[in-house]
């Protein structure tokens, strides 16, 4: 296939070329006039399954013929040939072993590091270990390194270090996936040295990034029959430029960070010159305006001074530029949107359109986008198992360990759709519906199991009792406190998640470990199992925090069920991939490129002495992804402007791209921008109007006329104030019947407090003899806020509130209780308007009676007391009490003579306000009752929402109901009513 040469064989693809159809060309030019089964002899190496699906269907098209062999770079190492160097152990083992160790090391040495960095140690100390053992770095390189110790960091950092040491001395007989790859790799050149392969051998697609794939390439590259194919060469970049990249001592520039530099080191090793390096295949590049352009944008700072001298060189940029978009979006939410609408369109078109960009929330942003159009994309990296239904509801279910259950973390789990598979789930379902509902409306915030079996003793439902039975055992009592053994929680948790899953019935896992989540789900429990014996108990926080690194690691793919056209790739799968439109997205500093990660043991400098891997290559292997993927026939770039908290900054290639063709004008750089913009901005306007609410007229001010026999013939006295200031809310509770569903998540609201603090007020009154003290009033706060209120900081703050007025409570209530001959508590009561057929209710909070008969009307108040004017006009609970008192309407109290009506402020402070008794009389307080509820029986009268509001931002419980924002409270309530 090849002439004998005595140079490497190295050949180059250039940008924009798409590599796997070029490289299927180059194979069967030269083979044309071989004998069929040559080809069958050929050996491809590639580097990732994607490719080799795709240059096998390339090689299938057309006339019948025989294939080469296809292999993966990964794929080596499993050849008989190689048995006889040890498996690798999986990384999770080794991990584990890390942990352990660095857990010993802490409890020795409390003062190295503190035991939250656990996790965080052993992964950095395991991705070390990774890149000694792929780059060929020794121990004693880094042991060796001159470094001043003025703090003491670099002694502690050796003492993490050391444990590092001892794997690599095992890594003969128990190698890590580095070791053994880079093992099997030596071992491969070793056996052509001695019997070098007579067959065509091709590696194709790699960079020789990793020091381990680069000491292969060589050595293929020297192979009578081998070759090496490079994708993304620069053919634009000048003979200066190459020659900084390959100097021992760049004069001008630091190279690694340069998109060729990969190349340039890789034909240094080789002693090869980039200019010297012949093209694979003639194909010709989509646009080789567009790649100069680029070429000259990508030149490091230091020798961005070409601009000036071959700037002028580009031609008209218009035109490199044509089939270019540049969107800019303020959020990543429209970026998103439009991004998804391209990729429809795309689709539509029958062309093939691919999402490339390192940041993962924004392509589910896109997923979630395409939805609206049941488009599901072929997503190369698949769906986290962590975010899949098995990830999740594990995660769920280990919170049962680490946290109080509550209501929230209770009703997640009974509504996941893996919960209760096992059978009868339509039981289970409307069981948890109505459970929700209970707790929604009475609580309790934590529930127990008494709260619990509470509710089925109240509920009617077939196998409630049951049911229950199996909630309290299935999902109460598992706090875990202090540390477990590992082994036995996490047999525990697993155990548990089956149970769940499986439900009331027989016995079984139910749902939890079918499809291809739940399967990937096992594998990575398993594999976790397996290891766990190596290591010390454990918190359950730091069990969960394993758990879920575990799970972050696992990946669910379905490649069957993406859209053969709409794809999204990560920057490897870009690489050496074709289509007809790139989306370049997320194109902003710390995305793309991501920031590199931070390094406890190594500065820059330190890693470049040892030779590891520095963080300009890293920045400048993204560099070249960006390179190739710009290169693509047509190309959309995107960014957002703002982040959710900040302004953005775009990706220096962006930035240095706009910035070069700003700086031409002659010819026409500016121009090209704007219209990069423009098809941009034209994008943007259509996902702004597919986002805008289709036009409807707003909805007029309710005030809606029941039929007069559904009209309300009932209202409580404290609901008398609402019909006054929001009648609409009476009409919505009392004849639609409806009820805000209450917030699952509770809170210690002015609604709780409230509760509790009458309780307290009411049980102190209730047991007063004349030698009560303050002591005595914060005695009975404390039982009922320890019974009644579930949040510690609520129940402190909320004492602190009675004790700083129970002195002064007490006081006042010596010189009540001298007038008083007997206390009444929650006393209800009940009037009738015959004449209208309605009745009011009562529940007073407190009645004293004095020795003539006379009646004391007391109100606790928490909040603000109503003002005299409130009273006389809306707010008049008071009021009502004393004329139903007067009339005799309390159980067990005849008619009696008011003597007083009092609101006694129970907030923050002692503050007593009279009912205005002497301006309004209990018989004009009556009189104006009867005319109120006699106008609301009139059928033209309606119930108009948010009448007379306290206040014109005031909260009322329907106002989304009423659509109240659509219209104020200066439009007309609407005429024509809601009639029924």
């Amino acid at each position: 296939m090849f002439e004998a040469q005595e140079t490497p064989r190295i050949f180059a693809l250039g940008l924009g070329v798409d590599f796997p159809k070029a490289l299927v060309k180059g194979v069967l030019d030269r083979t044309q006039n071989n004998a069929p089964t040559d080809i069958a002899q050929i050996q491809i190496i590639v580097n990732t399954a994607r490719m080799r699906r795709r240059v096998s269907t390339l090689f299938i098209d057309g006339k019948a013929k025989l294939l080469p062999q296809i292999t993966l770079l990964g794929d080596i190492g499993k050849h008989p040939k190689f048995h006889a160097i040890p498996q690798a152990i999986s990384p999770l083992s080794r991990r584990i072993e890390l942990i352990a160790l660095v857990d010993a090391l802490l409890r020795r040495n409390p003062a190295l590091a503190s035991r939250s960095s656990l996790f965080d140690l052993a992964d950095s100390l395991a991705g070390l270990m990774d890149e000694m053992q792929g780059e060929g770095v020794p121990l004693e390189d880094i042991s060796n390194l001159e470094v001043t110790d003025i703090s003491g960091h670099w002694a502690r950092a050796q003492e993490f270090i050391s444990i590092v040491g001892r794997f690599l001395d095992l890594s003969q007989v128990r190698p890590d996936n580095e070791a053994r790859a880079r093992a099997v790799v030596l071992a491969q050149i070793a056996d052509w040295q001695i019997n070098p392969p007579t067959h065509p051998v091709i590696l194709a697609g790699s960079t020789g990034s990793r020091g381990t794939t680069a000491l292969l390439m060589e050595a293929i590259s020297k192979l009578p029959q081998g070759a090496v194919i490079l994708p993304g060469f620069d053919t634009d970049t000048p003979p200066e430029v190459w020659e900084e990249l390959i100097a021992d001592h760049p004069t001008r520039m630091d190279p690694e960070d340069h998109p060729q530099y990969r190349f340039a080191n890789l034909l240094k090793s080789l002693s090869m010159h980039p200019k010297t390096v012949p093209l694979w295949h003639d194909t010709p590049p989509v646009d080789t305006a567009r790649n100069k352009v680029v070429s000259l944008a990508l030149r490091p700072v230091p020798v961005t001074d070409g601009w000036l001298r071959d700037g002028p060189n580009l031609g008209d940029l218009p035109s490199a530029m044509q089939h270019v978009t540049l969107l800019e979006p303020q959020t990543s939410r429209e970026e998103a949107l439009a991004i998804a609408m391209r990729l429809r369109f795309a689709a539509e078109q029958g062309k093939t359109a691919a999402l490339i960009t390192p940041d993962r929330m924004l392509t589910r942003q896109v997923t979630a986008a395409l939805d609206r159009w049941d488009i599901k994309p072929d997503d190369s990296a698949g769906l986290p198992l962590q975010l899949s239904p098995p990830g999740r509801f594990l995660r769920h279910v280990l919170e049962l360990f680490t946290r109080p259950l509550d209501a929230e973390a209770l009703l997640t789990l009974l509504k996941h759709p893996l919960t209760h598979t096992g059978s009868e789930r339509g039981t289970h379902l409307l069981l948890t519906r109505e459970l929700e509902l209970s707790i929604r409306k009475n609580g309790p915030a934590f529930p127990t199991k008494d709260s619990l079996l509470a509710w089925a003793k109240d509920n009617k439902l077939d196998g409630a009792k049951s049911w229950i039975d199996w909630v309290t055992n299935t999902f109460c009592g598992h706090l875990c406190d202090g540390p477990q053994n590992a082994v036995e929680l996490a047999e525990r948790h697993i155990g548990l998640a089956e149970r769940i899953s499986q439900g009331a019935q027989d016995v079984g896992t139910g749902d939890l470990w079918k499809e291809g989540a739940g399967r990937e789900a096992m594998s990575q429990w398993v594999a976790l199992r397996s290891n766990l014996d190596a290591l010390p108990d454990l918190s359950t926080r730091d069990y969960a925090d394993l758990f879920g690194g575990v799970l972050s690691r696992g990946e669910v793919r379905n490649p069957d069920a993406g859209h053969p056209n709409v794809l999204i790739w990560g920057t490897l799968e870009a690489r050496v991939q074709g289509a007809d439109l790139l989306i370049l997205a997320g194109l902003n500093e710390g995305s793309w490129p991501e920031a590199p990660s931070p390094d406890p043991w190594l500065n820059r400098r330190m890693r470049a002495d040892a030779g590891l891997l520095l963080p300009e290559r890293r920045i400048g292997l993204s560099a070249h992804d960006f390179q190739q993927a710009i290169a693509a026939p047509e190309v959309w770039l995107t960014r957002a402007q703002r982040s959710d908290d900040a302004q953005t900054v775009p990706s220096r290639w962006l930035n240095r791209l706009t910035n070069l063709m700003n700086g031409l004008p002659d010819q026409d750089g500016p121009v090209a921008i704007e219209q990069m913009q423009t098809r941009g901005n034209d994008w943007l306007e259509r996902a702004h109007q597919l986002e805008t609410p289709i036009g409807a007229n707003p909805a007029k001010r309710p005030s809606p006329k029941p039929a007069i026999e559904v009209r309300p013939n009932q209202l409580s006295v404290t609901e008398i104030k609402t019909l006054v200031r929001d009648p609409y809310a009476i009409y919505a509770k009392h004849v639609l019947r409806l009820a805000p569903l209450d917030s699952l998540v509770k809170t210690a609201d002015a609604r709780l407090r409230g509760i509790a603090v009458h309780q307290v007020f009411e049980d102190f009154v209730r047991s007063w003899d004349k030698g009560e003290t303050a002591a005595d009033l914060m005695a009975h706060a404390k039982r009922i806020f320890d019974s009644d209120v579930d949040w510690p900081s609520a129940r402190l703050m909320w004492a602190a509130r009675i004790a700083r007025l129970a002195d002064d409570f007490v006081a006042e209530e010596r010189e009540r209780q001298k007038i008083a001959m007997s206390s009444r508590l929650e006393v209800k009561g009940k009037s009738t308007l015959p004449e209208l057929g309605f009745t009011l209710t009562v529940k007073a909070d407190r009645i004293d009676l004095d020795e003539r008969g006379g009646a004391y009307l007391y109100d606790y108040k928490t909040g603000a007391i109503p003002s005299k004017p409130q009273q006389l006009a809306f707010d008049m609970q008071l009021l009502l009490e004393a004329a139903m008192a007067e009339r005799g309407d309390f159980d067990s109290l005849h008619p009696r003579h008011i003597e007083g009506a009092t609101y006694l402020g129970v907030g923050s402070g002692t503050k007593s306000v009279e009912a205005p008794l002497d301006d309004k009389p209990t018989a004009q307080v009556w009189a104006e009752l009867y005319k109120l509820i006699s106008d609301y029986q009139v059928s033209n009268k309606g119930f108009t929402a948010r009448r007379a509001m306290e206040k014109s931002k005031g909260f009322g419980r329907y106002d989304q109901l009423s659509r109240f924002g659509e219209w104020d409270e200066t439009d007309q309530p609407d005429d024509g009513g809601v009639r029924s």
